[in-house]
């Protein structure tokens, strides 16, 4: 992926999407991007306020679930598709998974579709740890079998499964990244380190599921998006590729790492009670990307404390969100 080269970004208004826009314009001279977002409540056009009045970049306000709607994009000629577009909180899917299903399996079909009908060159696909359920010891690799836990990754599973088939059977050029959690700004706060950064900014309880020792790996979202940049160029279509850090946290060190920054006290920890089919650890073999070239940039607390300044320095961003019952609620799927 380079200069002289349409890419359709579709969930482009979102956390990951956005910071993926934002890298590919720093990096590229003569690329042209359209970010198709429905603008739900986690796509912002905040999160891109910087790069606005960029000439290379277009944005068009629409649902991938729509076929009208990417066709009429992708028939003026787009040589890369990248679907970041999806609903990706899981407690959200525990209370309501029907979106889900609609937005991230249906919605992959209709852009996999439409790809292959105006001879898209290369689809990549933004796909999630989460597809293979949790594991005890070890690291999964890219062939491990998918065994989804949440509704939510249930979706993302079976839009893998359709991007491979679309390969198989049809020979269009599908690639899948597969990333473990990322943080960073533009985050929405629903999501477990900016919830808890502004909640420890209002000393606010910092709600923790369980008993706090679930394992998650975590990537700063720059480095996801070179990953992803990365794989786009080097990458086998067919192929899925795992990107992730090797910085495992329990939820717990991560809570206490915020408030540490931040200089508050341990004592706004609550415990509340685990969620449904929550997963206890994450973790990715990422031998294969590291092949292609890829390096990890951002160490984990450097860029932790980066992203903990980001949110005290931008309230004008997250303030109108806070009512928001996601944020809120210390066990929201209990609805």
């Amino acid at each position: 992926m380079g200069d002289r080269m349409k890419i359709l970004v579709t969930g482009g208004a979102g956390f990951i999407g956005s910071n993926f826009i934002r890298h590919m314009l720093s990096k590229y001279g003569e690329i042209e991007i359209v970010n198709l977002d429905l603008l739900t409540y986690a796509g912002r056009l905040e999160n891109l306020h910087d790069i606005k009045d960029d000439l290379r970049y277009k944005f068009v306000q629409g649902d991938i679930r729509e076929r009208k709607t990417v066709e009429r994009i992708v028939k003026e000629g787009v040589d890369v598709i990248v679907n970041f577009a999806a609903e990706t909180h899981v407690d959200r899917s525990i209370v309501e998974a029907g979106s889900f299903v609609l937005t991230d399996t249906y919605g992959t079909y209709i852009l996999l579709n439409v790809a292959r009908k105006y001879d898209v060159v290369k689809f990549i696909q933004i796909s999630t740890d989460e597809v293979h359920g949790s594991i005890e010891k070890g690291s999964f690799k890219e062939t491990d079998i998918l065994d989804p836990s949440s509704p939510y990754s249930a979706s993302k599973a079976a839009a893998d499964h359709l991007a491979r088939a679309f390969y198989k059977t049809y020979g269009l050029e599908v690639i899948i990244t597969r990333s473990s959690n990322n943080y960073g700004p533009y985050q929405y706060p629903e999501k477990l380190i900016p919830k808890l950064i502004i909640r420890a900014l209002h000393d606010q309880g910092l709600p923790i599921y369980g008993d706090g020792k679930q394992v998650r790996d975590w990537i700063y979202v720059v480095d996801n998006c070179e990953a992803i940049d990365l794989i786009s160029q080097r990458g086998e279509p067919g192929e899925i590729y795992n990107v992730a850090s090797g910085n495992e946290r329990t939820n717990i060190e991560i809570t206490k790492s915020i408030l540490g920054i931040l200089d508050k006290s341990e004592d706004l920890i609550r415990f509340v009670p685990d969620r449904p089919g929550h997963d206890r650890r994450y973790s990715l073999d990422t031998a294969k990307t590291r092949r292609l070239g890829w390096k990890l940039r951002h160490e984990f607390l450097e860029a932790l404390e980066e992203t903990v300044g980001w949110y005290v320095g931008n309230e004008w961003w997250w303030r109108p969100l806070l009512r928001d019952e996601f944020i809120q609620s210390d066990t929201p799927w209990l609805k």
